[in-house]
């Protein structure tokens, strides 16, 4: 877990996936890269309950969600060795739980299919990646498993205190990522009050992190590309013609 600085504001982050990830799913399954797309018309309907209309307000700016976006692809763009790229859309996740203003992660249904990274911060702050660099950070500590190092399974080889935020960012069956962004008062962090937080939650699906398999496939880049996508594929991203549309 990253420590937390007193200088001028506090950054905290959470596990990347509760418990009931956890579990060892077959390692032989294909994973394929990606870069995210976000679309307006997305509906959440991937095998768990809708999002209460109550909580369908908007948490998060379009500049917002866009930087994010483009981090999370900068991300996945750059593992070594580069995933098999594709494009998909966006499923809208997040809200529901930021509002919540709940320091763990849940709602325990919904963690069955995603997979969630949190992050809670106090003080002002320039920037909406101030509370996801953090997240990428930690490949620093973080070895991939090459094929020959799963035998069958994986090893996770992670020489700091967390990673898993970041095998998450770049875990390539996650290929659709939500966020929501809310300012909490009063909100419990580890048996502490904060009288006024920004907390953000990102949701992914399908969830990653499973025990046993590794976040991406050795692969030659956009070689999952489908021949009907009118985007353009190179060796770092696959882009789509246009912009990433907002909800």
């Amino acid at each position: 877990m990253k420590s937390i600085n007193f200088f001028t504001d506090l950054l905290l982050l959470f596990i990347a996936s509760d418990a009931s990830a956890w579990i060892i799913r077959n390692a032989t399954e294909t994973l394929t890269g990606t870069n995210i797309t976000i679309n307006k018309s997305e509906t959440v309907n991937d095998g768990f309950a809708s999002i209460p209309k109550s909580r369908r307000k908007r948490y998060i700016s379009q500049g917002d969600m866009i930087a994010i976006l483009d981090y999370h692809n900068k991300v996945r763009a750059n593992v070594f060795p580069p995933a098999a790229n594709m494009e998909y859309d966006l499923a809208r996740s997040a809200e529901a739980w930021a509002a919540t203003c709940i320091w763990e992660h849940g709602p325990p249904y919904l963690l069955r299919y995603l997979g969630q990274n949190l992050s809670v911060r106090t003080g002002n702050y320039r920037s909406i990646l101030q509370l996801v660099k953090a997240w990428y950070d930690e490949v620093r500590d973080y070895v991939f498993p090459y094929p020959r190092d799963c035998n069958p399974r994986c090893p996770m080889r992670c020489y700091g205190p967390m990673c898993t935020h970041y095998t998450q960012m770049v875990w390539a069956s996650s290929n659709r990522v939500g966020c929501a962004i809310q300012t909490c008062y009063n909100m419990v962090v580890w048996g502490v009050v904060w009288r006024e937080a920004t907390y953000l939650v990102c949701n992914y699906s399908p969830k990653g992190n499973w025990i046993g398999d590794a976040p991406y496939r050795v692969g030659v880049p956009c070689s999952a590309c489908p021949p009907s996508y009118g985007g353009s594929c190179n060796q770092a991203s696959f882009t789509s013609k246009n912009r990433p549309k907002l909800f």
